[in-house]
């Protein structure tokens, strides 16, 4: 029988779902966010009172959504998931306020996207928990008061630089989720795989989790592409050598890079001389947006020590040279401006 594409979907996003922390006691890493999320939730709990506007921040994958759910499950309240995008117009947001009850959580994903009369309106029901809704047009417009019950606000951004300063200082704390160290990695990877009834090798765990670019998300990706590798080619059970194999069908290196990853480098290094080079330009070498090498491939190679931005563009240090297997040029410069230094100019 065969399987549409939409039920493959559908079963990828339970399986995702499934596959999440439900409180705190379960969630791995970030612990430093998680102890603070802990004693905010309990001082609520202990006033009787909801919990104070949340703001979680960082890439993709780190568990923004997850935290949010567990601190719904934490305080014991129904959760609302709604997005920055699905929210154009300031009637969006007054309609889905008015129709919270008391103590609900409202998650707000990639906040930073949401519109600006709605933005605004936002301030007013975070602070004062009312919004003022217009009734009318030109002259005979009036502002009707509307009382919303108190509620707990949870926005998730990717681009927490985008958010302007009034919408940031009404959350009552904020958290900035960091990237996961490979044991952490490891750790969730053999979580999942239980709650997944796969057998693993732990070898095959570390390296999983090595491979994972410091994501939980893309860890439990891969896991479940290397689990499809082993029940085809394997035994069904997980040694190193499906995951060594899987992966390299993957295209996933030794240390995470992806396709696309790969490609950035070698065009900067062997088309470029490694260069400086502006992202227009490697985009179009590519054959992508430069939006997407900006957001789903640069950082990880900056973070990684393999690339550089500088005022002049991008240059591959001798790490990424290394990693080519190739040898860095001996005019390879050893000052290289961080990437959190200086912005970058197109060439």
């Amino acid at each position: 029988m065969s399987i549409s594409r939409s039920q493959s979907d559908d079963e990828e996003r339970s399986q995702e779902l499934a596959l999440r922390p439900h409180d705190l006691n379960e969630f791995v890493g970030q612990s430093r966010v998680a102890n603070q999320i802990d004693l905010l939730l309990k001082a609520a709990r202990a006033r009787g009172k909801s919990a104070d506007h949340v703001l979680l921040s960082g890439p993709p994958g780190l568990g923004k959504t997850t935290l949010a759910m567990i601190i719904a499950a934490e305080m014991e309240t129904p959760i609302r998931i709604t997005s920055g995008p699905a929210i154009q117009h300031a009637g969006d947001l007054a309609a889905i306020l008015s129709s919270l009850v008391e103590g609900e959580i409202l998650f707000l994903d990639e906040i930073h996207r949401m519109s600006r009369p709605a933005e605004e309106m936002l301030y007013l029901a975070m602070e004062d928990f009312r919004v003022d809704v217009i009734v009318g047009k030109g002259a005979g417009a009036t502002a009707i008061a509307l009382e919303l019950p108190h509620f707990t606000l949870i926005g998730a951004t990717t681009r927490a630089g985008l958010l302007p300063s009034p919408l940031r200082d009404r959350f009552g704390f904020t958290a900035q989720l960091d990237y996961y160290e490979n044991a952490e990695l490891a750790r969730i990877v053999e979580r999942s795989a239980g709650l997944l009834g796969i057998g693993i090798e732990s070898a095959a765990v570390e390296e999983i989790g090595s491979r994972s670019r410091g994501t939980p998300r893309i860890a439990n990706r891969l896991l479940r592409r290397v689990r499809d590798y082993s029940e085809i080619h394997g035994t069904g059970s997980i040694t190193l050598t499906d995951a060594v194999a899987a992966l390299q069908m993957y295209e996933v290196d030794q240390i995470g890079l992806d396709r696309l990853d790969q490609a950035f480098l070698d065009i900067l290094i062997k088309r470029f001389n490694g260069g400086p080079v502006g992202i227009s330009t490697l985009a179009m070498s590519i054959g992508e947006e430069a939006e997407t090498i900006e957001t789903l491939c640069e950082p990880f190679l900056v973070r990684t020590g393999l690339v550089a931005r500088t005022p002049r563009g991008r240059v591959a240090t001798a790490a990424g040279w290394i990693h080519l297997g190739l040898t860095p040029p001996a005019t390879l410069g050893v000052d290289i401006p961080n990437l959190f230094d200086t912005p970058a100019f197109d060439a």
